[in-house]
């Protein structure tokens, strides 16, 4: 039996990369799942995808730095498929490189608005949402970033240490009441626009940052992601766990 049959997830900038490989395996594994993303022409082309290969998926569209988009996300799973028992708050955004002292102000508050906040307005909505079901389980998607540091990115790294925090909390709140939450950390990942920002110089320096000597996938992440919402991690909750190919063990 597919680990995920009955269940319905939602799964925020779900229209490209992580969110994407996560929305396609967890329909591929039975659950219904609603893509949403800020983009509703890049979730529907996910979901054209689970549904060519006999899954069940809908779009739909969210700024998740919205809290009332958040609250219309969870609203709308329930009404279309009776209830909402998954989530993955994988929806986030970087800024331009810069050091504290010339970093610009709107661009931190734009950063905040979706790494942090926007997945508390997820948890705000999901979390007595998956009480109601019965019980569920949430993934917060942080980052290696938010383990170590690296220059010019205050925005995106205080983000994703926070949301480590925010991670903790929301596990010490709803554990009992039958609601796992973790977070996830991945590495550096091999995706298009990656190997366009960088020259072959810069890309073989990123590579050799990894012990083991490569950029990830979207599948190693996805992998990771879906073992910690399946009952299988019935015992992990409020933890925060890498998928880095040791980046961090630097």
């Amino acid at each position: 039996m597919a680990r995920f049959s009955d269940k319905t997830a939602l799964v925020t900038g779900g229209g490209s990369g992580i969110g994407a490989a996560i929305s396609r395996a967890l329909a591929a594994e039975g659950a219904s799942v609603v893509v949403t993303d800020i983009k509703l022409d890049a979730a529907q082309g996910v979901v054209d995808q689970i549904v060519a290969a006999g899954g069940t998926a809908v779009a739909f569209e969210q700024n998740t730095a919205k809290p009332e988009q958040s609250e219309a996300a969870v609203e709308f799973a329930k009404t279309t498929y009776g209830a909402l028992h998954l989530a993955v708050n994988n929806a986030g955004i970087g800024a331009p490189a810069a050091d504290i002292g010339d970093y610009d102000i709107a661009a931190w508050d734009r950063v905040r608005s979706v790494d942090l906040d926007g997945v508390f307005y997820g948890l705000r909505y999901q979390l007595p949402a998956m009480v109601e079901a019965g019980g569920g389980a949430v993934v917060n998607m942080s980052s290696v970033l938010g383990s170590v540091g690296i220059a010019q990115n205050a925005a995106y790294v205080a983000s994703k240490h926070a949301l480590v925090g925010l991670t903790k909390v929301a596990a010490l709140e709803y554990s009992k009441r039958g609601v796992r939450t973790n977070a996830v950390g991945p590495g550096f990942i091999d995706t298009p626009l990656v190997r366009s920002s960088l020259d072959a110089d810069s890309l073989a320096y990123l590579e050799s940052q990894h012990a083991t000597g490569r950029l990830g996938t979207d599948a190693e992440v996805s992998a990771l992601v879906l073992f910690l919402l399946s009952d299988e991690a019935s015992f992990i909750s409020g933890s925060y766990h890498l998928v880095d190919g040791g980046y961090s063990a630097h």
